[in-house]
């Protein structure tokens, strides 16, 4: 196994919207490794986070990056 997939073999992405002006502050939503959100599996809560950081592109987060995620 290596450090992108899952114990269950599935890959591990996020799709992580870092603050232009907060250093180490970041949005993170799990996706695929193209960067596709599935938007109904995500909380009421994570939707409105996912629509606001896609808004607030540019002004308050950087665009959106797809980075393998760190399980801790």
């Amino acid at each position: 196994m290596n450090e992108s997939t899952t114990p269950g073999g599935s890959a591990a992405f996020e799709l992580r919207f870092r603050s232009l002006f907060h250093a180490g502050r970041a949005l993170a939503f799990p996706c695929d490794g193209g960067g596709h959100v599935d938007v109904a599996r995500l909380s009421a809560h994570a939707r409105a986070n996912l629509a606001r950081a896609r808004a607030a592109v540019g002004r308050d987060y950087a665009l959106p990056a797809v980075e393998v995620r760190t399980l801790n």
